[in-house]
């Protein structure tokens, strides 16, 4: 402020101009408080002074305080009410208050009568793309742009956008441009850092965040995303650095305290895995390594206070070093190894959705690849030895002079409750992922969790920061029924890789709400719909907002499934919950709660799935090479996925697991899916809405079995746990191209 201003208010301290003059210079400083005292005592002296309630406004919105700052502009609106610096103002408060629907108001009124506000269309931009008007925002971005191609916040925020709609191409050009502005411009460097990630791409990224952290090196988002990356490829010695870094940081966010506690857990896998690098990969295993307290305090992303004093930690990286020598990793390639990857990146680019927000990784790829063939490997080995016993069984009972019949069905006991598949059977060695081998009849046992840990092990391991854990071993967590959570809706933001599905799951809650007439409220009691014309309220519902209104309060319902194993019998499937957030915002979400008793439920319903793949193929049809034989094999198949999906089971990661083990069981029935998934579906939610399994396999297979090869390769593939049999060997192949 200067001197004249100083001397007006000596002379009168309440002289509005002079006060709002004061004020501004104190905002500038970020004197906050101060200057909104000032702008305050303006008002007090002249309440129609328009720009000191803006100001204020401004002041109380960068406090965050956004209620009181939305009421200051609106207030300076009514004096000034063509002011587009106010609508501008009033709309970025707007956004930032998570109302986009009003912010897009704001901004379209400012850009009409402001035609050159540049962080006007950019903002505008963003509230689009939060709502889902994908189309005006691109277009609102490229605007911002057109007018000022400097702008390097526009060029971010359009990157940003490129990157949700999955187009990777179109945002590296876009931080391309903001670089030839500026090439010291540290989170341009950050985003490619974060773009390569998503891509599976982790060295590029290393190298893109380390040019970030040299103009900027506190930034905990670069140091954080670099620690990932030297972790996920196998440099533990840098992570660990870049972890604790992370962890010394002073931080002013909430945010950052989040990174800061993520940074704990994941120096502990890193720590694990380096200890683990040497071994077998049958040694790698964080399910049964790994404390329940700690996996659920990482899956929550909560204060690690109470796992630092009452788990154990894992022992410091130089005793690792010098029980395991460990180096920097090498890949061996050889004529074998070569071979595995190249069909491993054929097979596993397959489970790619062609949607928003799925970015293609070729690392999870590869690990999709490596998985599926590793599955139908052991399914495979698992499959001769029923067949094996189902010749013994019929050569038997034809010597006896007994007609032989048709097709001698394979017991195969859920692993939960012993049997086949039970790890803890003393007549068996355990092999690996609690496969077993019977000592007394040398028959390869497999459950359906033995299939599937093959896979979550590789998904583990494929991406560490991931918390992907099975349910049913974070102890109390689970007794409490723990599980996943979906936003569709999230306050007013359209989540952008689950809000294709937001119509199909309001009908599907709806039709659940008619059929049985009540849902239940937060603290599981029911309400009855029947009552008041609620139901009627309901059917007419058109938006979160009106079936909100219908219904009174929070709550949720959960679909069913119709049991293949007992008759007439229903499981529950996913809840679909309504939670109000505050006034016009709220959580539309589906979450999939796993208790001890849903478990057995569904472990009950994917023991017999499982038998019913093996009796179709083994016995008569095994080996086939017959498409309309397999027919039944390629149903099974697709059941047991179906009710995968609707389990659940993991933390994390259910979604990508359970379409690599389909791979790789029709891999081992002699079929290869040669095809993609169709744009815009996502497999895990059509089995999610869908009632009854066979409506599953009916909606699925009428564009995945025509892409169905009969074919013999798996033969041809080197055998995956020969080829990679350390843990190191298998971080090594994730992380080794060509290129």
């Amino acid at each position: 402020m200067g001197r004249a201003g100083l001397e007006i208010l000596k002379e009168d301290p309440n002289y509005p101009e002079a006060l709002i003059g004061r004020g501004t210079a104190y905002a500038f400083q970020r004197e906050l408080m101060a200057a909104i005292a000032d702008f305050t005592k303006a008002m007090e002296t002249n309440p129609s002074a328009a720009e000191a309630w803006k100001r204020r406004g401004q002041a109380r919105a960068a406090l965050g305080e956004f209620t009181e700052a939305i009421e200051d502009l609106s207030k300076a609106l009514e004096f000034e009410p063509n002011s587009a610096d106010i609508l501008h103002e009033r709309g970025i408060a707007n956004f930032k208050f998570k109302d986009f629907y009003t912010a897009v108001e704001d901004l379209s009124a400012c850009v009409k009568l402001d035609k050159d506000n540049t962080s006007a269309y950019t903002y505008l931009g963003l509230a689009l793309s939060s709502i889902g008007e994908y189309k005006r925002a691109e277009e609102a971005h490229l605007k911002a742009i057109q007018l000022d191609r400097n702008f390097l916040e526009a060029w971010v925020q359009l990157t940003q956008f490129y990157q949700d709609m999955a187009n990777p191409n179109k945002a590296f050009e876009c931080l391309h441009q903001a670089l030839q502005i500026d090439g010291r411009f540290a989170k341009a460097y950050h985003l490619r850092g974060l773009l390569l990630h998503g891509m599976g791409e982790h060295s590029k990224a290393i190298k893109e965040l380390s040019t970030g952290l040299n103009i900027e090196s506190a930034n905990i988002e670069c140091l954080y995303l670099r620690a990932s990356c030297y972790h996920a490829i196998g440099e533990y010695k840098p992570a660990v650095k870049d972890y604790d870094a992370v962890l010394d940081l002073e931080l002013d966010s909430m945010e950052k305290f989040v990174l800061q506690c993520l940074a704990f857990y994941q120096k502990e896998i890193a720590l694990y895995t380096a200890s683990k690098l040497n071994s077998e990969f049958v040694c790698f295993d964080i399910d049964g390594d790994i404390d329940s307290l700690f996996k659920e305090y990482w899956c929550k992303r909560l204060h690690p206070k109470n796992v630092c004093e009452k788990v154990y930690r894992q022992p410091p990286l130089r005793e690792s070093l010098k029980k395991n020598k460990l180096k920097k990793l090498d890949f061996s390639v050889t004529k074998q190894s070569t071979a595995l990857l190249q069909a491993a990146d054929c097979i596993g680019e397959k489970i790619q959705y062609d949607c928003p927000g799925f970015l293609p990784n070729r690392r999870q790829h590869r690990m999709a690849g490596l998985a599926a063939i590793e599955v139908a490997q052991k399914v495979s080995k698992a499959w001769r030895s029923f067949q094996a016993e189902w010749k013994y069984s019929n050569k038997s009972t034809s010597k006896n002079g007994k007609r032989p019949r048709r097709r001698e069905r394979i017991n195969l006991q859920s692993q939960n409750r012993g049997g086949a598949g039970c790890s803890t059977s003393s007549s068996s060695d355990t092999t690996s992922y609690g496969i077993t081998q019977s000592k007394s009849t040398g028959r390869f046992m497999m459950s359906w969790h033995d299939v599937y840990s093959v896979a979550v092990k590789w998904r583990q391991i494929s991406e560490p920061c991931d918390p992907v854990v099975w349910i049913n071993k974070l102890s109390e967590e689970f007794n409490a029924g723990f599980g996943s959570h979906t936003p569709i809706i999230l306050g007013q933001a359209r989540v952008v890789r689950y809000f294709p599905n937001f119509e199909r799951t309001f009908d599907v809650a709806k039709t659940i709400m008619n059929d049985r007439k009540y849902v239940h409220n937060k603290a599981d009691g029911l309400i009855d719909l029947s009552r008041d014309g609620k139901l009627q309220d309901v059917m007419h519902a058109k938006s979160c907002a009106d079936l909100y209104k219908a219904v009174g309060e929070d709550f949720w319902l959960a679909t069913w499934c119709n049991s293949a194993a007992f008759e007439g019998k229903y499981l529950e499937g996913t809840r679909i919950t309504l939670v109000k957030l505050a006034e016009q915002k709220y959580d539309f979400a589906i979450r999939t709660p796993c208790t001890p008793a849903r478990w057995d439920e569904f472990d009950a319903e994917m023991a017999m799935a499982w038998e019913d793949i093996c009796n179709a193929y083994c016995g008569e049809n095994y080996g086939s090479t017959d498409f309309n034989v397999l027919e039944k094999v390629r149903d099974a198949i697709l059941r047991m996925t179906y009710y995968w999906y609707n389990f659940m089971p993991l933390s994390r990661g259910s979604a990508a697991v359970g379409f690599v083990v389909m791979l790789g069981l029709f891999l081992a029935a002699n079929m290869e899916f040669t095809g993609t998934i169709p744009q815009g579906l996502q497999v895990d939610w059509e089995a999610i809405l869908t009632v009854d399994p066979n409506n599953f396999v009916d909606s699925i297979k009428s564009w995945l079995y025509p892409s169905l090869k009969v074919t013999t390769s798996l033969k041809d593939y080197p055998d995956v746990g020969t080829t990679l049999q350390t843990t190191g060997s298998v971080v090594a192949a994730l992380s080794t191209y060509n290129d």
